[in-house]
């Protein structure tokens, strides 16, 4: 049985909810993580980053906005060290102008992927798997890249046979 490990990030409080904002206890992307988690076993690793962004959503767009523009990789708390371990690796994450949060990045450039299969997750209000696949590829030097899942986010709560059903299909 393969060992998978998710990579994600996820943010609580404001979120941008089928056209309005609404407070969100747990994130979108964690909800998706764990459904997957639950569905193959696989262990969960949170990107959090030192400097917070703003708990104003919109505020908090712009800030990735600036990132993303400036290619920046913030700080983060804590990081993963290998991925040896692991089969198959999930990277999950809202998508935030088109791709993942720049503290992804930050972890995910760190790794040596060499012989690993790594899956794009995506939780969106629209914009589906944007350019994950692509930024994946950059990023993650020596993977495969396998199938990838695109979650709407006012859906996370209720799309856990359709994540499940995922996660068995390709995390093998």
């Amino acid at each position: 049985m393969a060992k998978n490990l998710i990579i994600y990030y996820s943010r609580k409080g404001q979120n941008y909810v089928n056209g309005s904002i609404r407070e969100l206890t747990k994130g979108n992307t964690e909800i998706v993580a764990e459904y997957i988690a639950e569905a193959v076993g696989a262990d969960l690793f949170e990107v959090e980053t030192v400097r917070e962004y703003s708990k104003d959503y919109m505020t908090c767009t712009d800030e990735a906005k600036a990132e993303l523009r400036s290619n920046e990789r913030p700080e983060l708390k804590r990081y993963l060290d290998s991925v040896a371990q692991y089969d198959n690796i999930v990277v999950a994450g809202p998508c935030w102008w088109g791709t993942y949060p720049c503290g992804v990045f930050t972890q995910l450039e760190r790794l040596d992927f060499t012989g690993k299969k790594v899956f794009p997750v995506m939780t969106h209000e629209g914009s589906g798997l944007g350019s994950s696949v692509s930024s994946l590829k950059k990023s993650c030097r020596g993977a495969e890249i396998g199938s990838g899942l695109a979650i709407h986010g006012a859906d996370a709560k209720n799309s856990g046979a359709t994540v499940r059903k995922w996660a068995k299909e390709n995390l093998k």
